[in-house]
């Protein structure tokens, strides 16, 4: 059987070889890799243009992003028919092809975020090493702990003030070269699709730059999103048992109140950057297809049959009106409320997937004979591999997959420390000597 032949659907007069091949996998690959560059754009307002009020979230985005990151290449090797090759990318990377290049911008990408997190949270690590180490009595757990963060310090143990104030100058810079990199990394997927001159819909110069934009506003919202989830779930524990160990964990001083005070004050602040950049990306796509309507190149005619007749209710109310005019009310209201602001993102989430979607599914939906029309067909249920990969089981497979590798970020990174006083950097120490903190 053909790769594509089990959720493809034809209509009128359809070449025998052609087919939906790219799946809802390669939308997710975009989509995956747009959460990444975003978040990091995200975590980049504050360490690069010192925007203060965005400390505690830029914190938490960036282990968002090196979470996001691990995900990012798996829609591909579910898409391979052999995904054990699929490896040949990264051991032997060169620019001679877009994809080929993934390899150079992955693994350069990668280095940049492990770095910048890792002198983010050097002092951290340092402290826990050294208090797990002069703790009396120790369990399986602690020593494992001990061992973990003693090897994450990479023999560095200096946290002076000169030192910690070398490490904010490297993070800087190391922040500021990432912003770069983090678009290139999302641009050349847009690059991908608006190369491929075989296809009327993604032949476009514009296609790297939509791309881009609508990956930073999915990159804010998603964070805005876990981040707001996150607080609520800690304001949730503090009023349930103050004693809790997660409670214990942060502050024993702060209140309820004074975590939602936090938490909203942050929230409204980056809506306002979050709409910024969504104004932008709408623009830019509304700008796309006037473009194309005014020029009325030779496939229009199919073009307009498939923007305005067959795809009219995923572009137009799903896209366009469900996942960007809405959401755009909801967070340009003053007053911006946490039940707002969950939703708001929530479908902004959805709007940018459904522009990935559009793009991929869309640019398939017609014909090379200009005569017939093609739909995709989501397998729900899994009745085989192919319809497991292809479908809605392996999609949400890749949506987990990054939430499952920052539960185990959280576990090592203090990835929620509002400046209320929660970092658990000062006070767990107290009985350490200070003169421990330094090793020759």
């Amino acid at each position: 059987m053909v790769h594509g032949e089990l959720w493809t659907l034809k209509e009128l007069f359809v070449y025998p070889n052609e087919y939906i091949y790219w799946a809802i996998q390669i939308v997710m690959y975009p989509f995956m890799t747009g959460l990444v560059a975003g978040a990091f754009v995200l975590s980049s307002l504050y360490h690069v243009f010192g925007i203060k009020q965005l400390k505690d979230l830029a914190q938490f985005a960036l282990v968002f992003s090196f979470a996001l990151l691990g995900a990012a290449p798996m829609p591909l090797l579910f898409h391979l028919q052999q995904p054990e090759r699929g490896f040949n990318v990264f051991l032997t990377p060169h620019f001679t092809s877009a994809i080929a290049a993934f390899g150079v911008v992955f693994f350069s990408y990668s280095a940049l975020v492990a770095s910048e997190l890792w002198l983010l949270y050097r002092r951290h690590l340092v402290e826990m090493a050294l208090k797990l180490r002069h703790r009396a009595s120790k369990n399986v757990s602690d020593v494992f702990g001990m061992v973990l963060y003693n090897v994450l310090t990479l023999g560095s143990y200096d946290i002076d003030e000169e030192a910690l104030h070398k490490d904010e100058r490297a993070i800087k810079v190391l922040a500021a070269a990432g912003i770069p990199l983090a678009l290139f990394l999302h641009g050349y997927a847009g690059f991908i699709f608006g190369s491929v001159k075989a296809n009327a819909l993604w032949m476009t110069p514009l296609m790297p730059v939509i791309f881009i934009c609508s990956a930073i506003v999915s990159g804010i919202a998603l964070c805005m999103l876990t981040y707001i989830v996150m607080m609520e779930f800690r304001k949730f524990m503090a009023s349930r048992r103050r004693d809790t160990l997660l409670y214990r964990q942060t502050h024993p001083t702060v209140s309820r109140a004074e975590i939602g005070g936090v938490e909203i004050h942050v929230i409204r602040m980056t809506a306002k950057y979050l709409l910024f950049f969504l104004i932008i990306a709408i623009s830019l796509e509304v700008l796309d297809l006037i473009f194309r309507g005014y020029t009325a190149v030779k496939s229009w005619d199919v073009l307009r049959e498939v923007i305005y007749g067959k795809d009219f209710a995923s572009i137009f109310i799903l896209q366009y009106g469900l996942g960007n005019l809405v959401p755009f009310v909801l967070l340009v209201i003053p007053r911006l409320t946490v039940r707002r602001a969950i939703l708001g993102t929530a479908l902004i989430l959805f709007g940018v997937f459904m522009m990935r979607w559009n793009v991929v599914i869309g640019g398939q939906a017609f014909s090379l004979s200009f005569a017939g029309f093609m739909h995709y067909d989501l397998p729900i249920i899994p009745v085989d591999i192919d319809t497991y990969r292809e479908g809605l089981f392996g999609a949400l497979t890749i949506l987990a997959m990054p939430f499952a590798l920052f539960a185990i970020f959280a576990k090592i990174f203090p990835v929620a420390t509002p400046e209320l006083g929660l970092s658990s950097r000062a006070s767990d120490d107290r009985t350490i000597p200070s003169s421990v903190y330094q090793r020759s």
